[in-house]
């Protein structure tokens, strides 16, 4: 498990998805993201664990989101 945290961002890419930039610069693409933190540029803190997963979506790691919480700027 890893915690993460960063700004969330939709990435437009094909049908688009949502992704988080982590503060580390790494990208993250929730494979599961909660609908509450579907707001480009929310900052936020989540636990993930990576998923072994294969996408037409090549950016980011793929992650499942266990816990979450938004941060005020």
């Amino acid at each position: 498990m890893k915690v993460v945290k960063g700004k969330v961002a939709y990435q437009h890419l094909g049908p688009g998805f949502w992704g988080i930039i982590g503060e580390d610069g790494q990208a993250y693409r929730p494979v599961n993201m909660p609908n509450q933190l579907k707001y480009e540029g929310y900052a936020v803190k989540v636990e993930v664990v990576p998923v072994d997963e294969r996408s037409v979506f090549m950016w980011g790691q793929p992650v499942k989101v266990v816990s979450f919480e938004t941060m005020t700027p």
